[in-house]
């Protein structure tokens, strides 16, 4: 049963943003700071990654928990109410990730996944936000196809 109504419900999902996210304005703002330039919401890049380093030929994709479905997450949990609508949303979600990655490994384009109970433990603690910007400045320079932070 949802705890809220189906009004406030439809308006707590019309709320919710593809671009220009908290998490991503937040990682914006970090690599900007440390002297990296990119590209927003690249169409040329499959994916239309939320960030495109051309110089390192990377996408950068921050995934929110929920609708990318992370992992062993707590904040991928799936809600109580029309379980078959949301599970086939997710699923399709989970598709096209995999669909994306093949078509960005095609075209040699590296990428990094960073989820967003990442990007909260960053905000939260200064050397959580130092040791992951640390392997994404690693991961930029490295051979490595991918990372997901």
């Amino acid at each position: 049963m949802d705890t809220v109504s189906k009004e406030q419900r439809s308006r707590n999902m019309a709320a919710i943003q593809s671009k220009n996210t908290r998490p991503e304005i937040y990682l914006r703002k970090l690599l900007f700071a440390r002297g990296y330039r990119y590209g927003l919401n690249s169409k040329s890049v499959p994916g239309h990654p939320d960030l495109y380093l051309r110089k390192y030929n990377t996408a950068i994709f921050v995934h929110g928990c929920y609708w990318h479905r992370h992992e062993g997450c707590k904040y991928a949990y799936t809600p109580k109410s029309r379980m078959e609508f949301w599970e086939k949303k997710f699923a399709a979600n989970q598709r096209r990730d995999v669909v994306v990655r093949r078509e960005l490994a095609e075209r040699n384009v590296k990428y990094a996944i960073v989820w967003e109970c990442t990007i909260k433990k960053m905000e939260k603690d200064s050397q959580e936000k130092e040791h992951i910007m640390g392997k994404l400045e690693n991961f930029l320079i490295s051979a490595e196809k991918s990372v997901e932070l």
